[in-house]
C-alpha cells in the first residue's frame, strides 16, 4: 500500500486530479486518496494545471448539459408540435366558413373606398399574403364557401428585383391554381420598412394579391366579419 501511497503523492505533486490518479491507481478509492494527499503541498504550477483541467472539465461538462437540453428542448417541441396537429381532425364546412372569416379580418383589405369623402359604390376583395398555405385556405374559402367562378379569381404579384418574374408567376400560379393568364401586371418594390437589408431569400416568390372584383361579396364578408366580432369581447 505504501507503493500505491508514494505513487498517489509523486501524481499530485504533478498536477494530476482526484480522478486521474483514481484511473492510474487501480483499486483506490477517492475517499483513501483524500485522506493521503489532503496534507501534500502542491506548487503553483501544479495547483494551475488542477485548476486549468477543472476549467476544462466544468466547461465540457456545461457543454454537455446544453447539448442534452437542447436535445430534450427538441424533443418536448415535436412531441407538441405533432400533439397538437393530431387535434385537428378535419376541416369541415363550417370550420372552412370562419377560418375563411378570420383570414380576411386579419389579412384582407377591409377599407372601404372613398374619392373626395364619398364612397365609391366598387369594391373589391383583396387579400395579400407570402404564405402559400395561408394563400390556398383562403382560396378554399372563396372557391367552396363564397361560390366565386374560377374565372372571377385574378392575382397581382409584389416582388423583389432579384426574383424572376416568370418563375414567381409559374410558382404562384402552381399554388393558386390560378391560370397565368390571369395575373396581372407584376410590381416590383422595395420595402420601405428594411430599406432592401433584409434577408436575400427572405421571399424567394414575393407576394401574391388575391383580388376577386365583386362588390357584393366585399360586403358579405364585411358582414361576416361584424358577425364574428360579436363573440370577441371577454366573457365578465
Amino acid at each position: 500500500m505504501r507503493k500505491d501511497k508514494n505513487r498517489a503523492i509523486q501524481l499530485r505533486l504533478e498536477g494530476l486530479s482526484y480522478g486521474q490518479i483514481q484511473k492510474l491507481l487501480l483499486g483506490i478509492s477517492k475517499s483513501t486518496l483524500s485522506l493521503w494527499l489532503k496534507e501534500v503541498p502542491l506548487s503553483d504550477e501544479a495547483r494551475k494545471k488542477i485548476a486549468v483541467r477543472s476549467r476544462e472539465k466544468s466547461l465540457a461538462g456545461f457543454i454537455k448539459r446544453n447539448k442534452e437540453q437542447t436535445a430534450l428542448a427538441i424533443k418536448r417541441r415535436d412531441d407538441i408540435l405533432e400533439l397538437a396537429q393530431s387535434e385537428i381532425r378535419e376541416v369541415s364546412r363550417e370550420n372552412l366558413f370562419i377560418v375563411g372569416i378570420a383570414l380576411y379580418w386579419a389579412e384582407g383589405y377591409k377599407r372601404v373606398r372613398k374619392v373626395k369623402g364619398r364612397e365609391i359604390t366598387a369594391h373589391s376583395i383583396s387579400l395579400t399574403n407570402s404564405d402559400p398555405l395561408l394563400v390556398q385556405m383562403f382560396l378554399r374559402f372563396i372557391r367552396e364557401i363564397c361560390n366565386v367562378p374560377e374565372e372571377k379569381i385574378t392575382a397581382d404579384l409584389r416582388i423583389f428585383k432579384h426574383i424572376q418574374e416568370d418563375e414567381a408567376i409559374s410558382y404562384w400560379s402552381k399554388i393558386t391554381k390560378i391560370p397565368k393568364s390571369r395575373f396581372g401586371k407584376v410590381h416590383i418594390f422595395v420595402s420601405l420598412s428594411s430599406k432592401g437589408k433584409r434577408p436575400f431569400n427572405r421571399l424567394p416568390f414575393g407576394v401574391i394579391q388575391i383580388r376577386i372584383n365583386n362588390t357584393q361579396l366585399f360586403y358579405k364578408i364585411m358582414g361576416w366579419i361584424e358577425g364574428l366580432k360579436q363573440f370577441a369581447p371577454l366573457p365578465r
